[in-house]
């Protein structure tokens, strides 16, 4: 019987010293700054950036974090981290206007777009895609950082997002692209060819012919109209107002992140907490039932092996001992159920805090919500009936 005691602690004893080796998440301690390299850049080669509203990646959310993530807050989020993104690439001077775009309606000449792959307050991962006017595709890449709770502290809060360092190498990695691929005159045919898209979609006939594709279905320029051209003209100051209207729900946006910023940032704190409390717990489940199956099958081979009374009573007590280990594990996993519901919680609390405003235009009163698009796509009727009256008078 001893023996087979022995042989049964045995094996639970390696069974826990086999599953107590666990997988660290290697966390980022370094800052990358915003390189900024364009003090002496005149304006006209300065490329206006379009940094449209993100995709919340419901349809991408990875396996085993479906429970974890509230669909609620990655729809916040889907506004909220373009913005921070459109501020960084602002603030760093390496290009001209940046605005976060409510749509691609309006023709920029480098357009921004990205998915969210992952955000639980202790990682982030998103997926960027960047291409140009003429729809020459830059490139897409996957940036992903994995913090510590030293990005919450007070101090850390007040200088920047706590995944900053995420904005900051999608700006230098912009930055990077243009000064190694675009000379001066493929920046002056981007910018020539993001005001003739405008022009073409307010008057496809006068201006349809500037425009061509080549081989590869890019577009490119094939003719110019006068620079006193009326129509063109016309069609700048139409999208100078357009550009009005977009600086306007820039504001709304702005608004929309300031609000958000101290729930978010409390939500993201308190999932900080969550999200490792819930891998310690899948983790202490996991040695339990490893340890526990281990211990289960030793009792059993005691039992069922043993030729006498005392292996077989040996046996069942490793069973039972091993039934205990596996129901530990069952409770631990039911302990992670309440605290998936937290966060569930707390993702309720954020959509509470963060309403849709309302802002005043000059002749109307725009809600900004999910429908700033159909506000948007509205406006740009007012501007095409603008235009028509005025271009009928020439």
């Amino acid at each position: 019987m001893i023996l087979s005691l022995n042989r049964v602690a045995a094996i639970a004893a390696l069974a826990l010293m086999v599953s107590a080796c666990e997988t660290h998440t290697v966390k980022s301690t370094t800052y990358t700054p915003v390189i900024s390299n364009s003090q002496d850049v005149p304006e006209e080669l300065l490329l206006d950036v379009g940094v449209t509203i993100f995709d919340p990646g419901i349809d991408e959310i990875r396996r085993g974090e479906e429970e974890l993530t509230n669909h609620e807050i990655r729809v916040a989020e889907s506004r909220y981290a373009p913005f921070l993104l459109s501020e960084t690439l602002q603030r760093s001077g390496n290009w001209g206007i940046v605005r976060l775009m409510p749509n691609a309606a309006s023709p920029m000449d480098v357009l921004v777009s990205g998915t969210i792959l992952q955000s639980n307050g202790e990682a982030m991962a998103m997926r960027i895609e960047v291409s140009d006017s003429t729809g020459r595709h830059w490139y897409t890449k996957e940036y992903d950082e994995v913090i510590s709770q030293f990005s919450y502290e007070p101090s850390q809060r007040q200088q920047n997002d706590p995944f900053q360092v995420v904005y900051n190498n999608i700006a230098n990695d912009l930055l990077a692209y243009r000064e190694q691929n675009l000379a001066a005159d493929r920046i002056l045919e981007i910018r020539t060819v993001s005001e003739m898209l405008f022009a073409q979609r307010f008057s496809p006939d006068a201006f349809s012919e500037y425009l061509g594709e080549d081989r590869r279905g890019n577009l490119q320029i094939q003719a110019l109209p006068a620079q006193n051209d009326p129509l063109l003209q016309r069609i700048r100051d139409i999208r100078e107002r357009d550009f009005m209207f977009i600086d306007t729900v820039q504001d709304y946006y702005a608004t929309y992140a300031r609000q958000m910023r101290l729930p978010y940032d409390s939500w993201r704190e308190q999932s900080y907490q969550e999200t490792i409390t819930l891998r310690e717990l899948q983790d202490s489940a996991k040695r339990r039932f490893i340890a526990g199956t281990a211990v289960v099958l030793g009792g059993l081979a005691a039992a069922t092996q043993g030729g006498n009374y005392a292996t077989q009573t040996g046996g069942a007590v490793g069973v039972g001992a091993g039934a205990y280990l596996i129901k530990s594990g069952f409770d631990k996993q039911a302990e992670a159920r309440i605290h998936m519901e937290a966060l569930e919680e707390l993702g309720e609390s954020l959509e509470n805090e963060v309403a849709p405003r309302v802002i005043n235009l000059e002749d109307r009163t725009i809600t900004l919500t999910g429908s700033v698009e159909e506000q948007y796509s509205q406006w740009r009727e007012i501007l095409a009936d603008l235009y028509a009256a005025e271009a009928d008078s020439f």
